[in-house]
């Protein structure tokens, strides 16, 4: 090498030595780094919002096979038949397990999340999230074998925020209705899964998708699919047939959208649909001529985050409550010249009276049933009954030896079953004097089973947070 090529070599490398070294000392590598707080990963960022994504609700459809069956038992929406999480069935419980018994009879692997499966007639409805696809799936399954009959989906980008799918669809002779973690509402014909309609509550109404999505499940009631939107209306009632919005309930206190269903009933001889929204809890006409009317409203008691749905305890009286501290409460409805109102009968923290973070309580026979949260003091994870008239006291617990998670519970005949957050599942005897092991069996190694169970025709369903099992449970 010459000495000028020699000079050029060095000046290069030392100018190159100096830029990096420049960069060395004044880049900062952490520039771009985010602190984390707990709800950050909420899933309404501007990054997948509904307004720059063109989703075609149930553009797609594949179907696998034919099926015919001869089971008629139900459990066709949120907590089943009748909205109570209980029931009696014609089938014996087996109450006696061993290793093999009760017999997990198949399973299916699920996208990550908590959404649970409606039952008709033989057929398992639930909405899943297909990550490969990056897609909202709407499966219809047989309950005997597992097998998948069809599928109806459409693309669309979520998150993984502890979990995706959340809901459980409302299933009629005719229809299923299902709403997705981005709140899109889809209704297909119950056999077929002929796609009817489908309506985009982020675009059409501006709603504000909840902190870890969409966890309220739909109702149908006389063909009319109920949705509560919380946005520039607070609920909407659609014609399943025709996809037409027949009646909405202004919003004009920007109630937001929470995780928790709506309650259909009759009180004071009024049919009407509760909703515990972002904002406070509210009575809603299902009578015309005023239907879709607010007719009660509260806001003495409005937590922020909200999943359970309410339940009605007798007497005109109705609890709700919420998780992160926010306990439980307890609203009375009065009717003065002709108008229905709500005050606020009692209120108390976790550690002070029935609460609930996930699952809604039992009620029965004017006792209530329910998992205290992890701040509930002394008595934290327990299974707990109290008398609905006193839901301070309680009248029995389970003991700190049997504690439990967020899962769910179900009273069939008279047996409660209970699922542990691992894939244990309890069953207890439905007592208003004591609490009364009577079987435990792990069943899988589970994580986060939370979502709800669904039972029919002596099959129960079950799943944890990636898969689904379907549970013999005939004696």
């Amino acid at each position: 090498m010459t000495d000028k090529k020699l000079k050029i070599f060095i000046a290069t490398t030392a100018g190159i030595s100096l830029l990096l070294f420049l960069f060395w000392i004044f880049n900062d590598p952490t520039r771009d780094f985010v602190i984390y707080n707990p709800g950050m990963d909420k899933p309404n960022d501007s990054a997948i919002t509904t307004l720059n994504e063109n989703v075609i609700i149930g553009e797609h459809f594949t179907k696998f096979a034919d099926y015919s069956s001869t089971f008629t038992e139900k459990w066709p929406t949120f907590r089943g038949q009748n909205q109570d999480n209980m029931l009696k069935t014609n089938y014996p419980i087996n109450e006696n397990w061993n290793t093999k018994e009760p017999n997990i009879v198949w399973s299916v692997p699920t996208g990550e999340g908590h959404a649970a499966p409606a039952i008709y007639n033989g057929l398992v409805y639930f909405i899943d999230y297909d990550e490969t696809e990056k897609a909202d799936m709407l499966k219809c399954f047989s309950l005997e074998t597992g097998k998948e009959l069809w599928r109806r989906w459409y693309k669309v980008h979520i998150k993984r925020n502890h979990g995706m799918s959340r809901t459980i669809p409302a299933v009629t002779e005719n229809y299923v209705v299902t709403i997705g973690p981005r709140c899109h509402v889809m209704c297909v014909e119950r056999e077929s899964g002929n796609l009817l309609w489908g309506i985009d509550l982020e675009k059409q109404y501006k709603t504000e998708t909840p902190l870890w999505y969409t966890g309220q499940c739909p109702i149908i009631v006389d063909d009319v699919a109920i949705i509560a939107v919380g946005g520039s209306a607070l609920m909407i009632g659609v014609d399943c047939k025709t996809g037409k919005v027949l009646w909405e309930t202004p919003n004009e206190k920007n109630r937001k959208m929470s995780h928790s269903s709506i309650l259909p009933i009759t009180i004071l001889n009024k049919k009407m649909f509760v909703y515990a929204s972002i904002g406070g809890i509210c009575g809603i006409s299902d009578e015309t001529p005023d239907m879709g009317k607010i007719i009660w409203e509260i806001s003495d008691w409005a937590p922020s985050v909200i999943a359970p749905m309410p339940v009605y305890i007798g007497n005109n009286r109705i609890f709700v409550t919420g998780g992160y501290g926010a306990g439980g409460a307890v609203l009375k409805l009065l009717e003065k010249n002709g108008n229905i109102a709500a005050q606020l009968e009692s209120k108390f923290a976790p550690h002070e009276g029935l609460a609930s973070e996930q699952q809604t309580p039992i009620i029965n026979n004017g006792f209530v049933y329910g998992i205290l949260p992890k701040d509930a003091g002394v008595n934290r994870n327990q299974f707990i009954c109290y008398n609905a008239n006193d839901l301070t006291s309680p009248v029995w617990q389970s003991g700190k030896e049997n504690r439990y998670g967020l899962g769910p519970y179900i009273q069939i005949n008279d047996k409660f079953l209970i699922l542990s957050d691992d894939g244990t599942l309890d069953m207890i005897q439905a007592s208003e004097k004591s609490f009364q092991l009577v079987n435990r069996k792990k069943l899988f190694d589970g994580h986060d089973a939370w979502g709800p169970f669904a039972f029919a025709d002596g099959y129960l369903l079950l799943r944890d947070s990636k898969n689904i099992y379907c549970l013999d449970v005939r004696k």
